[in-house]
């Protein structure tokens, strides 16, 4: 009995292990992808504080079919 007790440990043991590695690969990917959305917010935000004149009031933008 004590065999199976240590092998059930074990398979429990292996199968932590695997989730570990699983989710520290979701959170890497994350991280990559906040950082991408970070960089694209940051552009977008210097481009909006760098051109105010370029910025229009809805009234004065051109439809898109013009």
């Amino acid at each position: 009995m004590h065999d199976e007790s240590l092998e059930q440990v074990q398979s429990k043991i292996a199968y932590l292990e695997r989730s570990i590695a699983e989710l520290s690969d979701v959170v890497f990917r994350q991280h990559r992808e906040i950082q991408a959305l970070e960089m694209q917010v940051k552009v977008l935000r210097e481009r909006l504080e760098g051109s105010p004149s370029e910025m229009r009031p809805p009234e004065q933008e051109r439809p898109p079919h013009y």
